[in-house]
């Protein structure tokens, strides 16, 4: 006797549990009545024309005039490296008699 209520234990909860999986299964389950696989390729919505972005394998035309001349491109240098000359850091000559300063311990 015991060993048929200990079975009754364990077939409960099994029970209970096939249910509620059936049941939250079936709200996903759709009705396929009157659908084939060649009705759902009609009603996708087609790709859009136009984008913002250009496609990857389209490249922009030839330019027919350079972006920058040879001699534009060349006075465009020489500023940039005297601009960076003139940022360069240039170490100062301390006077001879003038004490180092000490780092402070923490």
């Amino acid at each position: 006797m015991g060993m048929a209520y200990g079975c009754n234990r364990i077939t409960a909860p099994a029970a209970a549990a096939l249910l509620v999986l059936s049941l939250t299964l079936g709200g996903c389950a759709t009705s396929s009545a009157g659908l084939s696989l060649m009705d759902a390729r009609a009603e996708s919505p087609a790709p859009p024309k136009a984008s913002a972005y250009m496609p990857v394998e389209d490249l922009p035309p030839k330019r027919e005039m350079p972006a920058l001349t040879p001699d534009e491109r060349s006075k465009i240098q020489k500023d940039l490296i005297a601009a960076r000359d003139r940022q360069a850091v240039k170490p100062v000559k301390k006077p001879e008699g003038a004490a180092r300063a000490e780092p402070s311990k923490p």
